[in-house]
C-alpha cells in the first residue's frame, strides 16, 4: 500500500476537529434540555426545538454543500462553517429567552451541516482513492467518539456549572480547529459551480428538513401521526421525488444524481443508509436500556456507554488499513455479520443481566460498527472521480440522515407502543427490530461487495 505523507495526516487531524466538535454538540445539548427549559422558563415543547431546529436546519444546508464548495473552494467552505459554528456555540450561551437559542441553533446547524461533508472533499481530494480508508477512519474516530462522550461530559458540567457551558465548551476547540485550518487546509478551486439550481435547492431544501422532522416527529409522538405531521410527510417526500426526477435530467442539477448510475458509489450509498438507520436506532435505545431498564441516571448511563465508543475509536483504524488493503466492500460485508451478530443477543437478555457482559457485548457491537460504516463510505467515495467528490460526499450524508431519522423513528415507535405491556418485553422487542435492520444493511453490505467485484472483473483487460 502507499505510504501517507505527513503533511496529509496533518490536513486530517485538523478536519477531525470540525466533525468532533459538530457531533459532541449534539450529545451534550440533548442532555442539557431539561435544565435549559428550566432556567430560561420554557415548557417542554418549546425547548425541544432547541434540538429540533438544529436538525431541520443542518438538513437545509447539506443540499448546497458540494455547489458552495465548487463555488468558493472546499477548503474556504470548511474554513467558513467552522468559524460560524463557533461564533454561533458562543452567543448561544449569551441567548437570554428561549427564542433567541432556538434562532441561534438554527444558524448552529446550517453550519454544521457543511462541516462533515466538507471534510471528507478535502480528504477525499488530498489523499486519493488508494489511502482514503485510514485517512478516512481518523474522520471516523471523531465521529464516532464524540457521540459516545458527549452524555458523560454534559452530565459532569451540568453537576457543576450552568447549561451555558454546553455552549461554551465549543470555543476553545474551534478556534483551535480554525486557526489549525487557516494554517494547513487547502483552500480548494473555486469558479466552477455555474449558476445555482434555485428551484432544485427550493425542492430538496424545504423537502428533506419536512422528512426528517416527520419521521422524527412520530418517534417523539410514540407512532402517531396528527395532520401536521402528515402534511410534513407528504410534502417532504413529494419534494424530494420531484427534485430527484428533475436533477436526474437537468445537465447542471445542484446534485448529480447521475452519479448512482456508478454502481459501487450506489451500493456503497444504499449501505451507508441502512447502516445509518441500525445507528442511529441504537443511539436511541440504549441510552433509555440503561435508564429505563436499569435505573441508571445520566452520568451512569454515559459511563455505561463508553465502552461502545472505545470499540469503535480501537477498530477503526485497522477497518481504514483493511479498506485499502481490500476494498471497503468485503470488510464491511464481515462488519454487517459482526453487527447482527453483536445486536441479537440484547433481544433476549432480561433486564437483570450482567453488566460485565452488556459492557462486552457493547464494546464488541463498537468494533462492529467500525467495520461497517466507514467502509461502506470510503467504497462509494473512491468509486468517484476527483471532481464528482463534493456531490458524493453530499448525497452520503443525505442518506446517512434520512436513515437515521427513520431508524430513530422505528426505534421510538416500538418501544412507546409496548412501554405500557412491561419495560422488559418492550426493548426485546425493540431490539429485534433492530437485528433486523442489522440484517439489512449487511443484505446492502453484500451488494457492495458483488459490485466491486463485478468491477474488478470489468478491469481486468482481456488477453489478445
Amino acid at each position: 500500500m502507499e505510504r501517507i505523507p505527513w503533511p496529509v495526516w496533518r490536513i486530517s487531524l485538523v478536519i477531525v476537529f470540525g466533525a468532533f466538535v459538530g457531533m459532541l454538540d449534539s450529545s451534550l445539548v440533548n442532555v442539557g434540555l431539561d435544565r435549559i427549559g428550566t432556567d430560561l422558563g420554557a415548557s417542554l415543547g418549546e425547548v425541544q426545538w432547541v434540538t429540533t431546529a438544529y436538525l431541520i436546519a443542518l438538513a437545509v444546508s447539506l443540499p448546497l454543500c458540494g455547489w458552495l464548495g465548487r463555488r468558493i473552494g472546499v477548503g474556504r467552505l470548511w474554513l467558513g462553517a467552522f468559524a460560524a459554528f463557533t461564533v454561533a456555540s458562543g452567543l448561544c450561551a449569551l441567548a437570554g429567552d428561549i427564542g433567541w437559542l432556538v434562532a441561534l441553533r438554527v444558524v448552529q446547524g446550517l453550519a454544521a451541516g457543511l462541516l462533515t461533508p466538507a471534510g471528507q472533499t478535502i480528504l477525499g481530494q488530498a489523499v486519493g482513492p488508494a489511502r482514503l480508508g485510514r485517512v478516512m477512519s481518523i474522520l471516523g474516530i471523531a465521529v464516532s467518539s464524540a457521540p459516545a462522550i458527549g452524555p458523560t461530559v454534559g452530565g459532569v458540567l451540568l453537576d457543576s456549572l450552568s447549561w451555558e457551558w454546553l455552549f461554551l465548551i465549543n470555543l476553545p476547540i474551534g478556534a483551535i480547529g480554525v486557526a489549525l485550518g487557516l494554517k494547513y487546509v487547502p483552500r480548494g478551486e473555486p469558479g466552477g459551480a455555474g449558476r445555482l439550481d434555485w428551484t432544485g435547492f427550493a425542492l430538496v431544501g424545504l423537502g428533506l428538513p419536512l422528512f426528517v422532522y416527520a419521521l422524527t416527529a412520530v418517534g417523539e409522538g410514540g407512532g402517531g401521526i396528527g395532520p401536521s405531521v402528515l402534511v410534513a410527510l407528504a410534502l417532504g417526500a413529494a419534494g424530494l421525488v420531484v427534485f430527484a426526477l428533475r436533477s436526474w435530467r437537468r445537465e447542471r442539477p445542484l446534485l448529480d444524481l447521475r452519479l448512482f448510475g456508478n454502481p459501487v458509489f450506489a451500493a456503497g450509498t444504499v449501505s451507508s443508509l441502512f447502516i445509518g438507520a441500525a445507528m442511529f436506532g441504537a443511539m436511541l435505545l440504549f441510552p433509555l436500556y440503561f435508564q429505563i431498564l436499569r435505573g441508571a441516571d445520566v452520568v451512569t448511563t454515559g459511563l455505561s456507554l463508553l465502552s461502545l465508543g472505545l470499540g469503535t475509536m480501537v477498530v477503526l483504524p485497522l477497518a481504514g488499513w483493511l479498506t485499502d488493503r481490500y476494498g471497503g466492500g468485503i470488510v464491511a460485508l464481515a462488519g454487517g455479520v459482526f453487527t447482527v451478530l453483536t445486536t441479537a443477543p440484547f433481544a433476549v437478555l432480561g433486564a437483570d443481566a450482567d453488566p460485565v457482559l452488556l459492557q462486552v457485548l457493547l464494546f464488541l457491537r463498537g468494533m462492529a460498527l467500525a467495520l461497517s460504516a466507514s467502509p461502506a463510505g470510503t467504497a462509494a467515495f473512491t468509486a468517484v472521480r476527483r471532481e464528482q467528490l463534493p456531490d458524493a460526499t453530499t448525497m452520503l450524508n443525505i442518506l446517512m440522515r434520512v436513515g437515521g431519522a427513520v431508524g430513530g423513528a422505528m426505534s421510538a415507535i416500538v418501544l412507546s407502543r409496548l412501554l405500557p405491556t412491561g419495560a422488559e418485553h418492550a426493548f426485546q422487542v425493540a431490539f429485534w427490530w433492530l437485528t433486523g435492520a442489522s440484517v439489512i444493511a449487511l443484505g446492502a453490505a453484500w451488494w457492495l461487495w458483488r459490485a466491486q467485484q463485478h468491477e474488478r472483473v470489468r478491469a481486468v483487460p482481456v488477453a489478445a
